[in-house]
């Protein structure tokens, strides 16, 4: 994409959000081809929302790291986006039903960083991203289902949206997390007091350190490396499950507690 054709796409992915308005495809010409086009292009999606008042990024997400997630949308790669900080509750969060266009959550273990994971020290693995987790929480991630058909779009334009971010709950945070064997750690999430789904932390890339390797390098290759103080969601290990207003969510991980999250 030239820079005419990202600021143009930039400009029609970040008026959805600020209008609340469901997005269609980009022109043809506007489109990103590739995973590099497609992080240039949430770059200056995430510079033109911050600019309009939408509110500086708290965090990142990463989806389809669980065989869960990649069969739920057909996509087998991991894939990256920003969280702003404006959407982030603690604990026991409540959203307005009507700002989404249709809201889901999934159950996920998040990471809040001590140091950063600078480009120059690249590549990273999971032992080396380890040493940088300065805490381990549970999660609620929040999406929502901003496109007039989703499953016509093409992965980067997705990506380029920050793949369906929209906000999370973070449960409390355990710096005494190694002690924990976050692969065996078993989580669930349940809707109005029913149990929609559960699954382990191995589910994400056999070691959920593995996926905040993998956005380490993902990051650093297209220049927004990770910073000391943000937090990462990792992925989910349920599937996506959309809401109903008056919905109430709540997850519980082993070793790492409890979220809630009402829509209203």
């Amino acid at each position: 994409m030239d820079s005419g054709a990202i600021e143009r796409a930039a400009g029609n992915l970040s008026a959805g959000r600020l209008t609340h308005t469901r997005l269609d495809h980009l022109p043809e010409g506007d489109r990103p081809s590739d995973e590099a086009d497609a992080y240039r292009l949430q770059a200056a999606v995430r510079e033109r929302l911050t600019a309009s008042g939408y509110g500086e990024p708290g965090g990142r997400k990463i989806g389809c790291t669980t065989a869960v997630m990649q069969e739920y949308l057909q996509i087998p790669n991991p894939c990256a986006g920003f969280v702003y900080a404006p959407t982030v509750r603690d604990g026991d969060g409540e959203f307005d039903f009507s700002s989404f266009h249709h809201v889901g959550v999934e159950c996920e273990i998040v990471v809040r960083l001590g140091e950063g994971l600078p480009a120059s020290s690249s590549p990273y693995d999971c032992s080396r991203v380890a040493r940088a987790v300065e805490a381990v929480m549970c999660g609620i991630e929040v999406v929502d289902d901003r496109w007039v058909d989703y499953r016509s779009m093409d992965v980067a334009t997705l990506i380029a949206d920050d793949f369906f971010g929209a906000g999370c709950v973070l449960g409390a945070p355990l710096t005494g997390w190694r002690e924990l064997d976050l692969v065996s750690l078993r989580g669930t999430m349940s809707i109005n007091g029913v149990e929609v789904g559960s699954g382990v932390g191995g589910d994400i890339m056999g070691h959920p350190f593995e996926a905040l390797a993998w956005l380490a390098n993902t990051a650093a290759q297209h220049d927004s490396p990770l910073q000391a103080g943000e937090f990462v969601f990792l992925g989910s290990i349920v599937e996506t499950k959309w809401l109903e207003r008056g919905d109430l969510v709540e997850i519980q991980i082993a070793g790492l507690g409890g979220a809630n999250a009402r829509f209203v």
